[in-house]
């Protein structure tokens, strides 16, 4: 029998992919069922992102008579103070443990919100349970279609796949890094559009994470088209306007927005926000079949879930939010990782493109050799202009040297 592998680093919970999964179907108010810090930092920011969270504080005398009253109280209070159409109860360690039945405390409740109750915890191997325990609900009553569940199903036992092969499921430890020196990067990433290399830049993001990574992209059509280059860049991007949970297809809108303000072409559209885990058969196929290769990839966002074989011979440059993602990377041969630190707070609430460290880095080491370059051609004209006054003057002195002799001097 094979032996089940230890991961002893922390990883993503099942309870915040839930909340995560509510604020996708635009649900008003989220109750968490149990202690008053379970998944304190998420449940903050994803107020800033139009998800009120609340909990039913449950404390340690709860833990054995159990917190009914409480998550009841806890749901007059948000029906008093949002007035909301629609209110998840979200189980946790503790209320799970227990034997809490959510649905009973809707019992007593006015008519005219819908109630979705999420039988979750932190306990399964793998956080992806936690956005089925949403959507199965959430289809029940009428929220989403059953052939769209059967997609998220889909997507989501890939998505685990994909941490299992080469993400945060791939080994017992990983070390986290904050990847390779970004101006290092940049500096090679220039020279290669400079030569005129061919350079695809795949966006492969996960739904809001694309704000940022966008501007990966961005950069890069930004730095080719100032060199001139821009002819030698084929963006992918997984922003498919029609598919996806509603707040998916919104932030698919606006980041496709963006890149038509900004004149970015794109070239193929590759899948959904969510479809990040899926696309590397698509992207695979297109760079081998029909671009025949590049010399070189930007890949921002999700870069482990597509294949290595869809790079032969290319230099690849992918840019990561996950510490713990370098060391992975670094495995499957991509030569240079960045890490953008903190992205996923910068990226909630937000409807626009947010500014990348690694993108302003190589837009600024960009600016600074045009600058070179322009200081150069001055100077070596300015060179040239002087040579060509000295040469005048000398033939000037010449000829009046001439002239003196002859006696016709000018």
């Amino acid at each position: 029998m094979t032996e089940e592998k230890l991961i002893v680093h922390p990883r993503p919970s099942s309870i915040v992919a839930s909340l995560y999964t509510l604020r996708d179907l635009n649900v008003d108010v989220a109750i968490l069922h149990g202690p008053p810090g379970c998944s304190f930092k998420h449940a903050r920011l994803l107020e800033e992102d139009r998800l009120r969270v609340l909990t039913s504080a449950m404390d340690e005398n709860d833990f054995v008579f159990g917190g009914r009253d409480k998550l009841e109280k806890t749901i007059e209070k948000a029906i008093e103070l949002f007035d909301p159409k629609t209110i998840a109860l979200v189980g946790t360690c503790t209320s799970m443990i227990i034997g809490e039945e959510l649905a009973d405390s809707t019992m007593n409740m006015p008519d005219g919100i819908e109630f979705i109750c999420v039988e979750t915890h932190a306990g399964y191997a793998n956080n992806t349970d936690g956005v089925i325990s949403v959507l199965e609900p959430a289809m029940e009553c009428g929220m989403i279609t059953d052939e769209e569940l059967e997609r998220q199903r889909r997507l989501l036992t890939e998505a685990t796949n994909v941490e299992i092969r080469h993400g945060a499921a791939s080994k017992g430890y990983l070390e986290p890094s904050r990847g390779d020196i970004k101006y290092k990067a940049a500096e090679r990433l220039i020279e290669l559009i400079r030569s005129g290399k061919k350079i695809a830049g795949i966006l492969n993001a996960k739904k809001e994470t694309a704000y940022m990574f966008a501007d990966e992209i961005i950069a890069l059509y930004e730095t080719a088209r100032l060199f001139g280059m821009e002819k030698n860049i084929t963006i992918f991007s997984n922003t498919d306007l029609n598919l996806g949970l509603p707040r998916v297809k919104e932030h698919a809108a606006n980041v496709m927005k963006a890149f038509d303000e900004q004149s970015i072409p794109v070239h193929e559209i590759i899948g959904g926000l969510d479809e990040y885990a899926v696309t590397g058969n698509i992207v695979k196929d297109l760079i081998l079949n029909k671009y025949g290769g590049f010399d070189a990839a930007v890949i921002a966002g999700v870069p482990h879930a597509l294949p290595m074989d869809a790079f032969p011979d290319a230099e690849l440059f992918s840019i990561t939010n996950g510490p713990r993602q370098v060391a992975p990377l670094k495995d499957m041969g991509h030569k240079h990782v960045m890490v953008e630190i903190d992205l996923h707070p910068q990226t909630l609430g937000v409807t626009k493109i947010v500014p990348a460290e690694f993108g302003d880095t190589l837009r600024a080491v960009a600016a600074d050799i045009a600058a070179a370059d322009i200081a150069a051609a001055g100077s070596a004209a300015g060179s040239a202009a002087a040579t060509d006054m000295a040469a005048d003057t000398a033939d000037s002195a010449a000829a009046n040297r001439t002239a003196a002799e002859t006696g016709d001097k000018k």
